[in-house]
């Protein structure tokens, strides 16, 4: 079995027993792995609450990782989100997934609760769950230090044993699988953290033939401006990013009042890697190296992280950013949720934090203490029990990252359309519009963007159950990939299958949260986009967004999904994409013997 172990690790912590049992080779041909892979083994269990024992959380990896194609090092966490409800995954880098694979498993699936804390040690002759009470209470940068870096690490902070529903799961003590919530899954199954190392190799079918594939999109790479140029990803991360979004005038600003920050050069790519002077890092088989570390070890914060912690908060102090990062990455939060749900409790109490302020409030959330209780909700929650809604910048209760939806309206549409929530990197039309890679298109109209984030959509679903990072497809396309996937597995698949294959995790996804009462009435945006401008000066205008344009978008992506009116999955579109045998809204299945 060529791209696979073949094998996948099942764990209940709630009897402390294992077992070992083939990867199912049907779900592999449908769904590649990762994602795809996670999303269809959690089908069965979609109707649990997210910390019933049932509900699984899945560690799943693709085909590619642990082979030379490249920035395939990545691994996909699959369960359900405590902060949205949804089916939830996240895409996370290190090295996690590689010695996953290397250690003999495709996947290990952790159901259960454990009657004290515990620590899941696996390697390539064995597998421990073992006691870990001596770890409980302590946060991710000390249990680093205890666990070295002989093993790679899946661990919760404190956020994720209290239960913060925008807890995070931290990989080799800075790679964050961050959105939705998923450390509060781990933490109410008391396990504490995973350790994991293999020495056996990845099987590959043609390795001629994969060094050609990696040849090829390493010479795209080397020719994108936008990974390895001056000003790239490779050089400052994606901070860089920081200038450009600033330029186009569509950077979230006091909780996405404006769209326009005077002070954002404070921060920019270029500001961090003048003031920390980082070196350049990344994830395991990745030659991007995005990820930027100082000489005193602080990790310089992604994109997201900066903008939010920055304008959105109306903070323009980088040491304070950088440190905020440094907190929600020990605690284990989400950056993105924490600060949104920060400039959301500032806009409610008119009163924008300082920075000693706004890093008081993250300890106090990532200990559920004071305020910190409220707002360890969410913004959406919070938001709500204060009477005012709409000052929670989310859809479908996942707080929007740093793109004003108001200059790009593809992502105004991807926003509304994600299976997860308030996400960009489902459809990550930014590239279009922005970026203008693979084409240029007017990020003020709506013409054409519904088939735009659908076949983004698709796309991305295939990338994440490669798994691989989304990054390299600013330079490659799925073209490169087929290739790779190839080489690796020995089956022959082309641009227009895999495509096919990511529909069908999306329908798949989509039909699991209409289960849990999804529908329509959740693909919308938060009110303020469609009556309030984002900037006006000069010749440049960001206008807030006509609402009747939006939804003729939405109506429009409806039909082309093959969606019923009210934006559930229609039974004919799941057969017409090879879904049968689903679960319905009363299945439950106990764990697998």
């Amino acid at each position: 079995m060529h791209g696979y172990t073949g094998k996948s690790l099942f764990i209940d912590l709630s009897t402390e027993k294992y077992s070992i049992v083939k990867t199912p080779v049907p779900l592999i041909e449908e769904f590649i792995g990762g994602r795809g892979l996670g999303v269809a083994l959690i089908a069965p269990y979609i109707r649990y609450p997210w910390d019933s024992p049932e509900m699984p959380l899945i560690f799943s990896s693709g085909p590619l990782v642990g082979t030379a194609s490249p920035t395939s090092g990545r691994i996909s966490v699959v369960s359900r989100s405590p902060l949205t409800g949804t089916v939830f995954d996240c895409s996370v880098g290190g090295r996690f997934g590689t010695e996953m694979k290397r250690s003999g498993y495709d996947l290990i699936f952790v159901q259960g609760k454990a009657r004290g804390w515990k620590i899941i040690e696996v390697t390539s002759d064995d597998v421990k769950i073992m006691d870990a009470e001596k770890l409980s209470g302590k946060n991710t940068e000390e249990l680093s230090k205890t666990m070295g870096n002989t093993y790679s690490t899946a661990t919760i902070g404190r956020a994720g044993e209290k239960g913060v529903r925008f807890a995070g799961i931290v990989f080799d003590g800075h790679y964050l699988a961050g959105r939705g919530g998923l450390g509060a899954v781990m933490g109410a199954k008391r396990l504490k953290a995973i350790r994991i190392k293999g020495d056996n190799d990845i099987p590959v079918y043609d390795e001629t033939e994969l060094r050609r594939a990696r040849e090829e999109i390493m010479r795209l790479l080397r020719a994108s401006p936008s990974v390895f140029g001056e000003f790239g990803l490779s050089e400052f991360g994606t901070a860089a990013l920081v200038d450009l979004i600033h330029v186009r005038r569509m950077e979230p600003t006091e909780n996405f009042k404006r769209s326009y920050f005077e002070h954002s050069h404070s921060y920019s790519g270029y500001s961090l890697k003048t003031l920390f002077n980082p070196r350049k890092t990344g994830c395991k088989g990745c030659p991007i190296l995005c990820k930027k570390i100082s000489p005193g070890g602080k990790v310089i914060p992604e994109f997201e992280t900066v903008s939010h912690f920055g304008a959105l908060n109306k903070n323009s102090d980088p040491e304070a950013i950088v440190e905020a990062n440094r907190l929600c990455n020990d605690y284990g939060l989400d950056t993105i949720s924490t600060a949104s749900t920060i400039a959301c409790y500032s806009e409610i109490n008119e009163r924008w934090l300082t920075p000693e302020e706004l890093l008081r409030h993250i300890t106090l959330i990532g200990e559920r203490k004071d305020i910190g209780e409220h707002l360890s909700e969410g913004s959406l929650r919070y938001a709500t029990a204060q009477g005012v809604a709409c000052f929670s910048m989310s859809v479908k209760a996942l707080e929007l990252p740093a793109y004003d939806p108001r200059g790009a309206y593809g992502m105004a549409l991807a926003y509304a359309t994600s299976n997860r929530g308030g996400c960009h990197l489902r459809a990550y039309p930014i590239s279009y519009e922005i970026l203008r890679k693979p084409v240029s298109v007017d990020r003020f109209s709506f013409e054409g963007k519904a088939r735009m984030v659908k076949i983004s959509e698709d796309m991305n679903a295939v990338v994440d159950s490669l798994t691989a990072c989304k990054f390299v497809f600013f330079a490659s396309t799925l073209e490169e990939y087929a290739r790779c996937l190839k080489a690796v597995t020995g089956r022959d698949f082309d641009v227009q299958h895999l495509l096919k294959t990511g529909e069908r995790i999306w329908l798949l996804e989509r039909y699991l949260n209409n289960l849990n009462g999804f529908s329509g009435k959740d693909d919308d945006l938060p009110e303020r986009f469609f009556k309030e401008p984002g900037f006006s000066e000069g010749k440049l205008t960001i206008p807030p967004i006509k609402r009747e344009d939006f939804l003729d978008a939405l109506n429009r992506y409806y039909r082309i999904r093959g969606y019923k009116e009210d934006g559930t999955v229609d039974k004919e579109i799941l057969d017409s994409a090879n879904l049968k045998d689903l679960p319905s809204s009363e299945d439950h299945y106990s764990f697998p013997q």
